[in-house]
């Protein structure tokens, strides 16, 4: 994995450190490698960690999804061991990756999506965004149209993979696929609800609620 172009550490609501590690544009099968590596490699005492990064255009494929890309597209596929169906990574797009051994923060699977969510929900809040979660599909929406994905897998009791935060990206690709697997679903985009998305920022105000969840 390349070098963190910057890291910090904070500290969670149950009092753990965590390490946070900033990238700019990351290949996927690139941090798809590393993540999967820190699960499998780690120690019992080693500090937990969250990557931020985009990825370069890319599509990429849940343990569920049977789909290749639809329409005519130069864009690569790539099979992941995340859950889920297929989705699109892009430049402008927040990727947020928690490595948490999930028995430190006492939670499982479904209350780490529930705080991803929210965490989304909360940003949104900020800049006067109304978004809801929906039971039968993993995300974010706003006006049901799907603003952030959400795809995880846990390997030794360590959770990888994460959300996608659409922020200010080319949604074209989108239109190639049925994102997470419906048929027709919308997505959207920060910066077209609100003038002030700003990426750097948004991935500041992302991860430190997230934080103050777990």
């Amino acid at each position: 994995m390349q070098t963190a172009i910057h890291q910090y550490e904070l500290l969670s609501s149950s009092g753990h450190v965590i390490k946070v590690r900033v990238f700019e544009e990351v290949p996927y099968t690139e941090s798809f490698r590393a993540m999967s590596e820190f699960a499998l490699n780690r120690g019992d005492d080693s500090v937990d960690q969250i990557w931020l990064l985009q990825h370069p255009a890319v599509y990429t494929q849940g343990t569920a999804c049977l789909q290749k890309t639809l329409g005519v597209s130069d864009i690569s596929v790539v099979k992941s061991d995340r859950g889920g169906q297929i989705t699109y990574h892009g430049i402008g797009q927040i990727v947020m990756y928690p490595l948490l051994r999930l028995k430190r923060y006492g939670i499982g699977v479904k209350s780490l999506v529930t705080n991803l969510e929210q965490s989304v929900i909360d940003v949104l809040s900020d800049y006067n965004v109304d978004s809801q979660r929906r039971d039968d599909a993993p995300g974010v929406y706003v006006n049901n149209a799907k603003i952030s994905a959400l795809g995880l897998r846990i390997k030794r009791g360590t959770s990888y993979h994460g959300l996608s935060f659409n922020i200010d990206m080319d949604l074209t690709p989108f239109n190639n696929i049925d994102p997470c697997g419906y048929q027709g679903l919308q997505v959207t985009q920060l910066s077209d609800l609100s003038s002030q998305a700003d990426i750097q920022k948004v991935q500041e105000q992302l991860v430190t609620k997230f934080v103050s969840l777990i």
